[in-house]
């Protein structure tokens, strides 16, 4: 008699149980997310298909093109100046020429070390952008692994196989795109293809020489 007692009295512990969990299990399930102590999310997938991840890309993209208008458009003021400089040479004597063509060439390298630090600046600031994005996501992130009571969170590119059930990338990026749809990324900072006050033109010597030639020398 004790017996059957105690098995009616596991068996309605076990059921208090299951009911006192299905709310939870519930929950998660209603947002999507699978009961897991290990969840995998695709970063690339996520700054890449959210719209806060494509607004960094794209203010990226256009200070990359800003930049790339401006060397071209040295690059050929300064060709013009050669040019003249060229010319120049049957009107001068050696010595004023040699001058000129110094004066040239030693703008020219100015100009390509300012171009060559504004992309070497570009390229740090398209390094960080990733790194900013995952921190600012990061809380939501960690809201998806508490829904799911998982402990880790592993990122799926350096995962060979996994179950399709632990990969929370779809809800990541609706949680992302509803919290930061609209937010500014600021993500290029300063913008490297502005001029700086003392930024040097072909004339007073400073930006991309690009494929440009200092004149020939006597």
């Amino acid at each position: 008699m004790t017996g059957q007692r105690m098995v009616r009295l596991t068996r309605a512990l076990a059921t208090a149980c299951l009911v006192w969990a299905a709310p939870l299990a519930a929950h998660a399930q209603d947002l999507g997310i699978v009961q897991s102590d290990i969840l995998v999310v695709d970063a690339d997938r996520l700054f890449a298909e959210t719209a806060f991840g494509r607004q960094m890309t794209a203010e990226l993209e256009q200070e990359r093109d800003a930049l790339i208008a401006r060397n071209r458009e040295l690059e050929a003021r300064l060709e013009a100046e050669e040019q003249t400089l060229t010319e120049l040479r049957a009107e001068t004597s050696p010595q004023e020429f040699r001058e000129l063509a110094d004066a040239f060439d030693t703008k020219v390298q100015t100009i390509r070390a300012e171009s060559e630090r504004r992309a070497r600046d570009l390229e740090r600031k398209s390094n960080q952008a990733r790194l900013k994005f995952m921190q600012t996501v990061e809380p939501l992130l960690i809201d998806i692994m508490q829904d799911a009571g998982a402990t880790v969170i592993m990122d799926g590119r350096g995962i060979l196989l996994r179950s399709g059930a632990i990969d929370i990338t779809d809800n990541a990026i609706v949680r992302i795109n509803n919290r930061h749809g609209s937010v500014s990324s600021g993500a290029s900072g300063d913008d490297a293809s502005k001029s700086d006050p003392g930024d040097p033109t072909p004339d007073e010597g400073g930006a991309d020489a690009g494929t440009t030639k200092p004149a020939t020398k006597n």
